[in-house]
């Protein structure tokens, strides 16, 4: 099935939560939710008493190719409705009163709603109108609060920012990507002996030119241009390209004598 414009090939991956918009207002924030789920691998939408109807096809234009999650999309009248087939449902609540739930983060909620969902449980994810946010009726039909420690004197999210942060919490509970590693493109990372082959040349060059003619500062030097091309992953090109440098220094000081009839 695919949206109005084509849009994505999104299809559900594993079982992922629901998200629910209750009393959701601008077809431009229902879109927006759609695109930050996509992100996040989350699927399933359905929206509760949506005040313009359904569809909306400004929606569409603003969901950039998540087409799909709002054709699959289901209308509800009552919060109960949406989560009649649920097991466990959290609310995103900026400021709880007078209600006694657990409260969690994002990062802590991602977490716990994993291990639900690998027990074949499903999982709402409730998310208020754009200006109030949740009733105390809609909160009374979840297990859970969802609070985000952003900064306190300035907490404001509109709806789509609200469940990105979720759908990006969602995925990192289970990302195995590496934290940080180096971009090498069409190189790769150069070996201690390809490393070792270019200080050998470097060196060659350096004490034909009488740069380390300090023969009780040799040691010394020598251990500190290592340190310099060691503690960083030099890449293949990287020492192709200094190969050349210290060819071309050498060859230059080669014919500045030539020239001048005398060593510099």
């Amino acid at each position: 099935m695919t949206g109005r414009d084509g849009g994505a090939d999104l299809s559900p991956i594993g079982n992922s939560p629901v998200v629910i918009l209750v009393r959701p207002q601008l077809a431009d924030n229902i879109g927006a939710t759609a695109r930050a789920m996509a992100n996040g691998g989350l699927f399933h939408l359905r929206l509760v008493a949506p005040r313009d109807g359904w569809p909306q096809e400004k929606a569409w234009r603003t969901a950039s190719g998540a087409d799909r999650l709002l054709d699959l999309a289901t209308v509800h009248e009552t919060v109960a409705d949406a989560v009649a087939d649920l097991h466990h449902v959290y609310a995103t609540c900026p400021r709880p009163r007078h209600i006694v739930k657990p409260v969690l983060t994002a990062r802590g909620a991602a977490a716990e709603m994993r291990q639900i969902c690998a027990r074949d449980l499903r999982v709402g994810l409730l998310f208020g109108p754009e200006r109030a946010g949740l009733d105390n009726d809609d909160m009374a039909e979840t297990d859970a609060l969802i609070r985000y420690p952003l900064n306190p004197e300035f907490m404001s999210l509109n709806l789509g920012q609200a469940v990105l942060i979720m759908a990006y919490e969602w995925w990192m509970a289970e990302d195995q990507t590496i934290p940080r590693r180096l971009m090498t493109n069409e190189t790769r990372i150069a070996t201690k002996g390809e490393l070792n082959n270019f200080m050998s040349h470097l060196i060659r060059e350096l004490d034909e030119c009488g740069f380390l003619a300090n023969l009780p500062k040799r040691p010394g030097m020598v251990r500190n241009l290592r340190h310099f091309f060691e503690r960083g992953e030099v890449t293949e090109q990287e020492l192709r390209t200094m190969h050349g440098v210290v060819t071309e220094l050498a060859h230059g000081r080669g014919r500045r004598k030539m020239v001048m009839g005398q060593e510099i």
